[in-house]
């Protein structure tokens, strides 16, 4: 077991940050969204930019001469199957996210405060789910596409460490990457993980519980979520241990099919026309409207500039700050793929699928709304799947298979970021040892704990925003390292 000096930084700043939100919540959330807020209203334009760069980067490495390279030997297969392989990568990518803001965030858009329009008239309803699929779609798995790219690269076919300071190596050389500049980056990926997935089983927990309430009546309190956090860590301790050949990838590939099982359901006995014609419309407003919403900052309007900074550049912010830990994830289960492929398969395809869950499941919520059948805009976040369920038949069924799907999903992206913390800690090793997985593991879970225990969610929050300015950086510079390695050498 090889334990590096990055892994020791990043526990004591990990538990320095747990303290500090345990017994002054108040003073991190004011100091760090002070610094949001700054982030927000000054690099906003930088964070719009380095997004669209990235998607045009996959678009080009897609058709380039460099589409048919593989990462990896010439002579290497994939280690896992087609259908394996985009389970694990869309779970990892996604998550519980995908559950949490599928319903929450259409309503929020049509019917509390809308980017363009009245809450509640036909233009706010229509450009709800326009840019709920602006946020979950190619801009974030563009990212992710980018960083995984350059991780795999790197890795398979250069043989270099499992670090993001070793794909800066090309641009610094070995000297610098590999001395307190180099563990400084690795840190700071390290850092970005921990608090991104933190407050994601945040999130899931949450929405368990609520679930949990709503079937059972069980308790809506910190007590209970807790125990739903010890269980789910338990779990995603043991399938980080067995590996991604098996934990992982079994876990994946079952909450893939549950989740189509969900979606399909939904589908039938939900406004099924509602829901073709909504997707529909929204395909071609997105399609219409991508090259405005991708450059839009609302720089003369006060509130829709406000809009502006808490969803998209939030969201632009986030994204980047989950790159690491998603994007090494993906590569490590990418061997043996071109570069072709493996564009298609995290841009193109999760996309798609993301645009058809966000269809089925805010169509079905907004059908509700718009008709005055139900007031889900009144709910909490993580209540309003549940409070849709209400209302169509068979209510009870899926949010029984809904609960089991988020709580494979909370369990999915632990264990996946426990995996890719070992390999940040032990200086890149393909297969950490079970010991740094556990560790990590324990380490999320308490700081999900304490974080939903002192109500620091939103300081968290905001120090995922603020991590992701630097990495920002990081990641052209990556860009840039990258393609003057594979200009060189193929």
């Amino acid at each position: 077991m090889r334990i590096t000096k990055v892994f020791w930084y990043a526990v004591i700043i990990c538990i320095a940050i747990v303290l500090w939100g345990s017994f002054a919540p108040d003073h991190l959330n004011e100091l760090t969204e002070s610094v949001t807020n700054f982030i927000y209203n000054q690099f906003g334009w930088f964070y719009m930019v380095v997004i669209m760069a990235m998607i045009s980067f996959c678009i080009y490495m897609m058709f380039s001469r460099f589409g048919k390279i593989k990462l990896g030997k010439d002579d290497d297969e994939p280690d896992f199957s087609l259908p394996a392989w985009f389970a694990m990568l869309f779970s990892a990518g996604m998550g519980i996210g995908l559950m949490f803001f599928t319903t929450a965030e259409t309503i929020s858009h049509a019917f509390i405060k809308s980017p363009n329009a009245v809450p509640g008239s036909e233009q706010a309803i229509l450009e709800s789910l326009q840019y709920t699929s602006l946020h979950w779609g190619f801009h974030g798995w563009g990212l992710y596409a980018v960083v995984g790219l350059i991780f795999a690269y790197f890795k398979f076919r250069v043989g270099a460490p499992g670090l993001i300071s070793a794909t800066l190596e090309p641009l610094f050389g070995k000297k610098i990457m590999r001395g307190p500049i180099g563990q400084l980056v690795d840190t700071l990926a390290i850092f970005a993980t921990v608090v991104g997935v933190a407050s994601t089983l945040g999130f899931g927990s949450a929405q368990i519980n609520s679930g949990l309430t709503f079937l059972f009546n069980a308790p809506k309190a910190f007590w209970f979520q807790l125990i739903i956090l010890v269980i789910a860590t338990v779990i995603f301790i043991i399938s980080a241990w067995s590996g991604i050949g098996n934990g992982i990838k079994y876990l994946s590939s079952i909450n893939m099919w549950l989740a189509v099982l969900l979606l399909c359901t939904l589908f039938i006995v939900g406004p099924s026309m509602y829901i073709i014609n909504m997707f529909t419309t929204t395909i071609g407003n997105y399609i219409s409207n991508f090259i405005q919403m991708s450059f839009e900052l609302k720089p003369v309007n006060r509130d829709q500039r406000e809009w502006i900074n808490d969803w998209t550049i939030f969201y632009w912010a986030w994204w980047i700050s989950w790159a690491p830990f998603v994007g090494m994830f993906i590569a490590r289960v990418s061997k043996g793929r071109t570069i072709k492929q493996f564009i298609v398969g995290v841009l193109i395809a999760p996309t798609l699928v993301t645009f058809i869950f966000f269809a089925v499941f805010g169509g079905s919520a907004l059908n509700l709304e718009q008709h005055g059948i139900a007031k889900l805009s009144k709910l909490a976040t993580e209540t309003v799947t549940f409070g849709m369920y209400e209302y169509y038949p068979i209510g009870m069924i899926l949010s029984f298979l809904t609960v089991i799907v988020i709580a494979i999903f909370f369990i999915t992206s632990a264990d996946s970021a426990t995996f890719v913390l070992g390999m940040f800690s032990t200086g890149g090793q393909l297969n950490p040892s079970n010991v740094v997985k556990i560790v990590w593991g324990l380490i999320l879970s308490a700081m999900a704990a304490i974080v939903m225990y002192s109500g620091g969610l939103e300081g968290f929050q905001n120090m995922l925003i603020i991590a992701a300015l630097p990495f920002s950086i990081i990641l052209i510079l990556m860009a840039i390292s990258f393609y003057k390695t594979i200009k060189q050498t193929e």
